[in-house]
């Protein structure tokens, strides 16, 4: 399945039809917000499939364009189409399923320039399998998600990784030193994810920044983020995952830029995680 970007301006999707009905009454953009009471940024969202209406936003635009049955008909059809769409699609995310990775192997292959910033996980490109198995385990739990499905999507986002070895792309993993402490699966997994970590540093395309404990920030960190190429931030939340482009997109570049600066690299980015490697053998 394609991402729920592509489902909504795909031809007679959802976006199309609203911003048709928009135009066949005759309204402009900027017109349209202010008799909902929006942004205009909103109403350009959702005619090009970057955001999701809501019923109540449906309910809104139908209501000020005068539609027709008919098109109501149509439209919240679609609606309720995505919506479902949407929820099968949260759930293939939090499992790593296979048609979920396949598009997202899609967007990795196609960017030449790859950027990963992590606050308490370690990067999923980075990812050992029995991290990476724990961590998809976790979302089974907390979703009530079919166990069975764990090995499948660990599988696949080992496969992901072969990305790494095209050295005609640029990947530039930024972590917080809190990812390297926070014990997400057992001790003797989390050893062999850090001494990972320290061999993906002999790979030249491959720049990995730590971002140390007590270190005075230029930027808050407010949550992770991908970045890939110059027009597509992906941010994952407890929901789902959600895609920005353009100058949202370019938010996202800036906050980067500005965190690389914070973080240590190559002997110094080592010895911080050699440290938290000493500091865990000490503890078991």
């Amino acid at each position: 399945m394609d991402s729920i970007e592509d489902w909504l301006r795909r031809p007679g999707g959802l976006a199309g039809h609203l911003r048709e009905l928009r135009r066949g009454a005759g309204l402009t953009g900027a017109e349209m917000a202010r008799r909902l009471g929006w942004t205009q940024s909103k109403v350009s969202k959702i005619e090009t499939g970057k955001q999701m209406p809501t019923d109540e936003d449906l309910f809104g635009w139908l209501a000020t364009c005068d539609a027709t049955d008919a098109a109501r008909a149509t439209l919240t059809a679609l609606l309720a189409e995505a919506q479902g769409l949407h929820q099968e699609w949260r759930q293939q995310v939090r499992l790593g399923q296979a048609t979920i990775q396949r598009n997202y192997d899609q967007l990795v292959s196609r960017a030449s320039r790859i950027r990963n910033a992590e606050i308490v996980y370690i990067p999923g490109l980075l990812q050992t399998p029995r991290y990476a198995r724990s961590r998809i385990e976790e979302s089974v739990q907390l979703h009530g998600a079919n166990p069975d499905e764990v090995e499948s999507a660990t599988a696949r986002r080992m496969l992901r990784q072969q990305v790494l070895y095209d050295t005609s792309k640029s990947f530039e993993f930024l972590v917080f030193e809190a990812a390297l402490r926070i014990l997400l699966c057992p001790p003797s997994d989390m050893l062999a994810q850090l001494d990972r970590l320290i061999n993906i540093t002999d790979m030249s395309h491959i720049t990995l920044g730590i971002i140390p404990f007590g270190r005075q920030l230029s930027t808050a960190p407010q949550n992770s983020f991908l970045l890939l190429g110059d027009d597509l931030a992906i941010v994952e939340t407890f929901i789902g995952e959600y895609m920005f482009h353009g100058g949202e997109a370019a938010a996202y570049s800036a906050v980067m830029d500005r965190l690389v600066n914070d973080a240590v690299y190559d002997a110094k980015a080592r010895k911080v995680v050699q440290r938290a490697i000493s500091d865990l053998r000490s503890a078991a």
